[in-house]
């Protein structure tokens, strides 16, 4: 699968992690959606950014929790160079909640995002990339850990990780591969917001690499299950983690 005019959105691509795999996949090619929720600036700062540096970058926005957004964001999507190769879900929320009955409002809210929104991109993008094409969802490692206040966002995220080996089995026959990339500890403006120098450093320590990880080393991997040296890796959730988990 050479990368030359094809086409890869990717969602929640304004800041991040989902910023990183954007202009990863535009340096290696692709021309690159990036679809955010609310923060047009970001988005159209991630789109300079790629275009400055010689790549291709449109921006749409859409909900991923919405389905009358998400099918919108396909439809765009495909207009934009008439045909969709890559999906890669990167978008998601991690509220802290506890599993208490205080929590439900907390868990309803990352449920409908982060699986239900899940659920809605993966369905349009079966029904949409091109055979030979490749579906990535990103997960996490602290599914392992059980962290306390993690109860939603992990249970939300194991379940984008069933859905992945679920729909990798449906598109039997297609060519289409489906995968999940599951993240360590990764500096990014979400994983340093509220927390001291004494609390990243403890995280840091969790990881045999004793260290946090770059938002570029999760898009390496991305980058190489969108591109030809990802063709034979079907239905697996790829852990980047730095032995973290």
């Amino acid at each position: 699968m050479s990368v030359n005019h094809k086409t890869a959105l990717v969602t929640g691509a304004s800041r991040g992690i989902g910023r990183a795999i954007a202009e990863r996949l535009a340096q290696d090619g692709f021309s690159v959606i990036v679809n955010y929720a609310g923060n047009a600036s970001a988005a159209q700062e991630t789109v300079q950014t790629i275009i400055a540096k010689g790549g291709k970058a449109v921006a749409i926005q859409a909900d991923v929790a919405s389905e009358t957004d998400v099918s919108r964001l396909f439809r765009e999507a495909q207009g934009v160079t008439g045909s969709l190769d890559v999906v890669v879900h990167s978008a998601g929320m991690m509220p802290m909640a506890k599993i208490t009955p205080a929590g439900l409002a907390d868990f309803d809210k990352v449920i409908h995002t982060n699986l239900r929104g899940a659920f809605l991109v993966l369905a349009h993008a079966a029904e949409t990339v091109n055979e030979g094409g490749r579906i990535i969802a990103l997960s996490t490692s602290v599914i392992a850990k059980s962290f306390p206040a993690y109860g939603p966002y992990i249970a939300s995220k194991a379940g984008v990780e069933g859905l992945v080996h679920v729909l990798a089995n449906e598109l039997r026959g297609r060519n289409i591969t489906v995968n999940a990339v599951a993240p360590g500890p990764t500096g990014t403006e979400l994983f340093f917001n509220g927390k001291n120098e004494e609390q990243i450093a403890t995280i840091a320590k969790l990881a045999p690499l004793e260290r946090i990880g770059k938002p570029e080393e999760i898009a390496s991997a991305v980058a190489t299950l969108a591109g030809p040296d990802g063709s034979w890796i079907n239905a697996q959730v790829i852990r980047v983690n730095g032995g973290f988990a």
